[in-house]
């Protein structure tokens, strides 16, 4: 017979401690600590406590959390704005934070990964119609959350 996992139910101090760790490990939505004090069983009165709390500490603070996001995804795995700033969107950060994440952005290191990309696709598409495989090249960068007319003029250097 399977054992169901017990869900343990701490108090509000117990879940303070465990939180703060839950934080200090990587940088952390206040939706994703909110999830999380919820499945250890605090009422929402001590969830919103702890959360307030715990932001008062400097262990949930949302703009750092876009920016160490946007350096992640663009640095590391070439994203474009567009995605970026879906991504962070869908985690619940505010306008504000977006905007102040985004100016991690260094525009010249953001066209240098748009072309890289942009060549290394190229040099891998089978594609030979010329038109179809712009059309491909296009779609994928466009994927990736870079701005159409960005894509455009990369492949007109591309072709120059």
């Amino acid at each position: 017979m399977e054992r169901q996992k017990q869900q343990k139910h701490y108090t509000p101090k117990e879940a303070l401690i465990k939180a703060a760790a839950y934080c200090a490990y990587q940088e952390r939505t206040q939706q994703e600590v909110r999830t999380k004090l919820y499945s250890y069983g605090l009422e929402p009165d001590d969830v919103e406590e702890l959360i307030v709390r715990l932001s008062q500490e400097k262990l949930i603070d949302e703009e750092r959390y876009a920016q160490s996001y946007v350096r992640g995804k663009y640095g590391l795995k070439k994203w474009g704005r567009r995605k970026i700033t879906q991504g962070l969107k869908s985690k619940g950060i505010s306008d504000y934070c977006i905007k102040q994440g985004m100016k991690e952005i260094d525009l010249d290191v953001y066209e240098e990964n748009l072309l890289n990309l942009l060549e290394k696709k190229n040099a891998t598409e089978k594609e030979k119609n010329p038109f179809a495989r712009r059309q491909k090249l296009s779609y994928f960068l466009m994927s990736k959350g870079y701005e159409n007319d960005l894509v455009q003029d990369a492949l007109k250097k591309l072709e120059n």
